[in-house]
């Protein structure tokens, strides 16, 4: 089992950016695939980013490719979201999550994923 606590969100002006963090514990997190998800108000959870469980293939919607970079560290047991060029319409609750797995697949689903973080908000300004 892993436990998921995001950081790093906040307020941010329209362009800026901002790097959300996502620790997990637990000694086996390298056998997890990770995604970053959001929700703004009134608004279904939104696919945001993906990583297959050994980093190697990542995967974005058109609207966060080039904007957006999912990474992990192993050795820190984190997943990195780097939000560049933020918009308004990217205000949201994010969330990380994870699902046990060896492949090299990565989930763009909310179903596919076992264990969730409480969020971190991020608010872009106009």
């Amino acid at each position: 089992q892993v436990q998921l606590v995001e950081s790093g969100g906040g307020l941010v002006q329209a362009g800026g950016s901002l790097r959300l963090s996502c620790a997990a514990s637990g000694r086996t997190f390298s056998s997890y695939a990770m995604g970053w998800f959001r929700q703004a108000p009134g608004k279904e959870r939104e696919f945001v980013a993906a990583i297959s469980w050994s980093g190697g293939n990542t995967y974005y919607p058109d609207s966060m490719k080039g904007r957006f970079t999912i990474s992990r560290d192993t050795a820190k047991n984190t997943v990195y979201l780097q939000m560049n060029s933020l918009k308004p319409e990217d205000t949201a609750v994010y969330y990380c999550a994870a699902r046990r797995d060896y492949t090299t697949y990565y989930y763009t689903s909310s179903v596919d994923y076992n264990y969730w973080g409480q969020g971190t908000q991020v608010t872009v300004s106009s």
